[in-house]
């Protein structure tokens, strides 16, 4: 069920940085790197899983280069991290897969559970009023087109609609079903909910530095995971081109989801890697959280983010960073196909646009083996 939709402003609006009452943070442990003690090949006795590809570890900068001039400020600054080698889905998790995780296990999604309001309440600002009966069902946000041109792209109201009877099985809303698109991308699928198939799974969420070192690849400087060059961007990307969100043109061959494996692998063999949905890391969201750790000028080693979530536009909301944009970016708005991009959700909402893909360390692998 959600509980409360927070998505950072896309577009070259900047918003304050300017921190409130009880906004504190204390930052992870930073550690000096010691490359030569960073895993960076696959060890040659572990056999990579099925679906899966190994990321090689390494150092880079993780965070906007100053060539994207559509880079956001909590983008910025770039700041030297280090991550392990590690295991990474091909592609995004599949309505197939997370069919085969909830047949094995009975599970119920956020979106399909029954709402409760004591609950509920606990995460709204004091005082506020108990919707009407015949809203609090189950159900989730799904996208709906406008009919004229919207002057205000900052007010997402206008394109999110609150559906009864939407989930992962019901993607576009009560009427619709993934009947015929088992190797469509998984959505409606809130935090807690790809935390129990990770958990199934034996996998977990990447870091956003994980995400990050994945999607960039071996590249350096580029701002999309093939380069520099917004020309092909119909040809590697299910992104939303034409007027936002008033019509589709559908150049690249799609106006909502796509089936995985559609669009040419990044230089690491991920598929969907920008566009098509949006995924979970596990990293909470700061809207800080990047000056804070530049300021330590040294390289960060696995880094899991910052402590404590803290968004100076919804300071009640707890919300974990997603990465790779959705086929409902445009660069009129959202350009969030970009590698660098980086935008938060409440860990208790579910999105018509947002889905998940796993990773395991070596350790997990070793550890699936012997299981």
């Amino acid at each position: 069920m959600v509980t409360v939709f927070t998505l950072i402003q896309c577009g070259n609006k900047k918003p304050t940085l300017e921190l409130k009452e009880n906004s504190e943070e204390v930052i992870d442990t930073i550690e000096v790197v010691d490359l030569s003690k960073l895993t960076i090949q696959k060890p040659i006795d572990l056999n990579t899983p099925e679906g899966m590809v190994w990321i090689p570890g390494g150092e880079f900068m993780q965070g906007a280069i100053p060539e994207d001039k559509m880079a956001m400020p909590h983008e910025k600054p770039a700041h030297k991290v280090a991550v392990d080698g590690f295991f990474m889905d091909i592609t995004e998790v599949t309505n197939a897969q997370y069919k085969t995780f909830v047949d094995a296990t009975g599970y119920i999604t956020v979106a399909e559970r029954k709402i409760d309001w004591e609950e509920l309440k606990k995460q709204v600002p004091e005082g506020t009023a108990k919707p009407h009966d015949s809203i609090m069902q189950p159900g989730s946000l799904t996208f709906k087109k406008t009919r004229s041109p919207v002057p205000n792209l900052y007010d997402f109201s206008q394109w999110w609609n609150w559906t009864i009877g939407a989930n992962w099985k019901h993607p576009n809303g009560p009427d619709s079903n993934i009947i015929g698109k088992d190797n469509h991308p998984v959505v409606h699928i809130a935090y807690q909910d790809a935390l129990a198939y990770c958990e199934w799974a034996g996998k977990r969420l990447p870091t956003e530095a994980e995400w990050e070192r994945a999607a960039r690849g071996n590249k350096k400087g580029n701002i999309y995971f093939w380069g520099n060059d917004v020309s092909v961007l119909s040809q590697m990307v299910n992104s939303w081109e034409g007027e936002f969100p008033v019509n589709n043109t559908q150049v690249d061959g799609f106006e909502r989801r796509a089936p995985v494996k559609t669009y040419p692998p990044n230089e690491f063999g991920l598929y969907e890697i920008a566009g098509n949905v949006w995924e979970w890391t596990n990293d909470w969201y700061r809207t800080d959280h990047y000056n804070k750790v530049s300021k330590e000028n040294i390289v960060s080693v696995n880094p899991k983010g910052a402590t404590t979530p803290y968004n100076v536009r919804e300071p009640y909301a707890k919300e974990k960073i997603m990465k790779g944009g959705s086929f409902l970016c445009n660069a009129s708005y959202c350009a969030s196909y970009r590698v660098s991009s980086r935008m938060a959700t409440s860990v208790d909402s579910s999105l018509e646009h947002l889905g998940f893909r796993t990773v395991a360390s070596v350790a997990m692998v070793k550890n699936m083996k012997n299981n």
